[in-house]
């Protein structure tokens, strides 16, 4: 199946749940926003969304900054 992350194409092998994606991708959960088709999706929903095909998905990760002086 094929979905597209930030503008690209991915292929899959099957429904992967949105958690489990993340994951792959050696990303925190706790550190990525994530929107599937327009929608942003809550930290609770991650392991209950599934991506299917054609879902449009954008992974957004924050990234700390040091202090300045």
């Amino acid at each position: 199946m094929k979905i597209i992350v930030n503008g690209e194409e991915r292929f899959l092998e099957a429904e992967v749940l949105v958690t489990d994606y993340v994951k792959s991708l050696d990303l925190d959960p706790e550190t990525v926003v994530v929107e599937v088709d327009g929608r942003i999706i809550t930290r609770q929903d991650y392991q209950s969304t599934l991506l299917l095909d054609g879902a449009e998905v954008e992974l957004i990760r924050f990234i700390g900054g040091g202090s300045r002086c």
